[in-house]
């Protein structure tokens, strides 16, 4: 068959919702996951080419603007409206006027990481205190369970 060239947009439209929401942009917030930043938060300053950009971090002084590959980096949904190829000040003014770093720090990815990053740090004594927590917790869910089976058995 032939392609009908009238009613196109309505035949591209899908549905209302866009599949994705997180673009690789200018003031894009992402994670490093990968390589000697790994664990960072960066923001995306411009786009090389499509598996490549060029990153800055806002939280850290003395952070070299480099290049770093888009699989390196998660994407997050915190995005500051800023243009490309913008200045360290400028990106850092922007990131603070917006609330970038709070609204982050509010998700629960981020808690998440901050939870795992508290458990990583523990000192020795500290991971016996959680085991001792865990093991009287799981002795209390135990009993609950029992206690709630044996009513229903016999009742």
């Amino acid at each position: 068959g032939s392609i009908s060239t009238e009613n196109t947009n309505n035949e591209l439209k899908m549905s209302g919702k866009e599949i994705f929401t997180r673009f690789v942009e200018a003031g894009r917030l992402a994670l490093v996951r990968y390589g000697p930043l790994e664990g960072k938060l960066v923001s995306i300053v411009d786009i090389i080419d499509l598996k490549r950009v060029i990153v800055d971090s806002t939280t850290e002084k003395h952070f070299l603007r480099q290049q770093i590959p888009i699989k390196w980096l998660s994407l997050t949904g915190q995005r500051c409206n800023v243009q490309r190829g913008v200045t360290h000040k400028k990106l850092a003014e922007a990131n603070k006027k917006e609330g970038i770093h709070a609204a982050w720090a509010s998700t629960k990815w981020a808690t998440k990481i901050a939870a795992q990053n508290a458990k990583k740090n523990l000192g020795d004594f500290d991971r016996f205190k959680l085991m001792l927590a865990k093991k009287k917790q799981g002795v209390a869910a135990k009993k609950a369970v029992r206690k709630a089976t044996f009513k229903k058995k016999f009742a």
